[in-house]
């Protein structure tokens, strides 16, 4: 039977979420290879009574890296492969022979992936482009053989290095959906239906709240076969930084996007009001969201007549456009998507990518509300697997002489 995630909502209802094939939070266990022992072979062949030392050199342990891959747009292929091993550098053996490197362990993943330490909730790294390749763990160097070691005065040494231990990590894999317009509004505002009316993406849409359980992206088409993606989040209400309705767990997917369009039913009684509201539940969970640009929606203006929408006009915020637009009837859509399209190539929103990408900062998780996080996201304790051919003896060797490996 499959398991269902439960939020509570404003009035206490509780939301149940059914597992989907859209997945933006797993938790994996990763370990590199441990390098292989150097040899303490002395060589023996007939005639040569005093052969000397060969003991060869141990092998490296395989890296873990994290690589971007355009192909994937979440992160199921992960959800059920929660344990990744990197190989065992091989040791060395007799006649100064080199000992097998480990294999690399590669994990690819979507375009906009930002990893944390499951352990202490640190930010460690982020994967934003095709191709990007980052090293996640390190193996561990191979140990040096006997044959390293032979001085005039030492020409039999009897000794080698043991192989670096391996590293190993649980990490938290968080998907950023990377688009140009995200949209930001409460429940039943019309994002879905706006979504479904720009471009091919078919949301589920029905006049109840929270109709929207998992982010969704459309390509929207302009004038001259150009385009622009847009993301729509599930809403959110006020005190969604307290936990309530679905919190803010998905608006980490609008943390990247360029743009944001604001949204807001034209027959609310104060819509200036709900604006800020979503206005500063964006700055608790982020300050520097109120840096990008925006842009105000008025939306389900096919019930309101044109003396209407003229007296609300004067009632609005007059520090960003607004437009007032209709879904359903087609009413202001063009218009949106010219004011859209110009907003995104702003000389300013252009600079100010470049500068976010430069200095784009990752916040550490809150380690008081970690545990809660991970509960919600429906991911358990990972307890990694020990490797039956392994011993403590051979990873206890932190080496006395560092610079041999200089």
């Amino acid at each position: 039977m499959p398991s269902d995630t439960t939020h509570e909502s404003l009035s206490g209802i509780f939301i149940f979420m059914p597992d989907s094939n859209f997945v933006d939070y797993v938790k994996i266990y990763c370990r590199s290879g441990k390098g292989g022992r150097g040899s303490m072979h002395l060589h023996r062949a007939k005639y040569q009574p005093n052969g000397g030392p060969d003991g060869g050199d141990g092998g490296r342990g395989g890296n873990v890296y994290l690589r971007g891959n355009h192909n994937y747009w979440t992160l199921l292929h992960l959800k059920y492969n929660r344990h990744v091993y990197a190989e065992h550098g091989g040791d060395g053996g007799k006649d100064k022979c080199h000992g097998t490197d480990g294999k690399d362990q590669y994990i690819d993943v979507p375009c906009g992936t930002v990893v944390y330490n499951a352990d202490t909730g640190k930010y460690v790294c982020d994967v934003t482009y095709d191709g990007q390749v980052v090293m996640l763990l390190k193996g561990g160097r191979g140990g040096l053989g006997n044959f390293q070691f032979r001085t005039a005065t030492n020409q039999a040494p009897r000794y080698a290095q043991p192989g670096e231990p391996m590293q190993e990590m649980t990490i938290i894999l968080e998907l950023k959906l990377l688009a140009d317009v995200g949209l930001v509004g409460f429940p039943n505002a019309g994002k879905s239906t706006l979504l479904s009316s720009l471009s091919s993406a078919r949301p589920k849409i029905a006049n109840y709240p929270f109709t929207t359980l998992e982010p969704s992206l459309g390509i929207v088409a302009y004038r001259d076969q150009q385009s622009f993606v847009m993301a729509d989040i599930p809403g959110i209400i006020e005190g969604a930084a307290e936990g309530k309705g679905l919190g803010l767990r998905f608006l980490r997917h609008i943390e990247r996007n360029s743009l944001l369009l604001f949204m807001v039913p034209g027959d609310t009684d104060d819509i200036k009001r709900e604006y800020e509201i979503l206005l500063d539940e964006l700055r608790r969970f982020n300050p520097d969201l109120l840096d990008k640009h925006r842009v105000l929606a008025v939306t389900k203006c096919d019930l309101l007549d044109d003396e209407l929408i003229d007296m609300l006009r004067e009632s609005l915020p007059d520090d960003l456009p607004v437009v007032f637009i209709s879904a359903v009837t087609g009413l202001g859509i063009q218009q949106l998507k010219d004011v859209l399209w110009s907003e995104l190539n702003n000389e300013s929103n252009k600079l100010q990518d470049i500068v976010s990408e430069e200095k784009i900062v990752h916040r550490d998780k809150d380690m008081t509300r970690f545990s809660s996080e991970m509960a919600a996201e429906g991911e358990d304790i990972i307890v990694a697997e020990a490797d039956e051919e392994e011993s403590g003896s051979d990873d206890i060797g932190d080496f006395d002489d560092e610079e041999e490996y200089i």
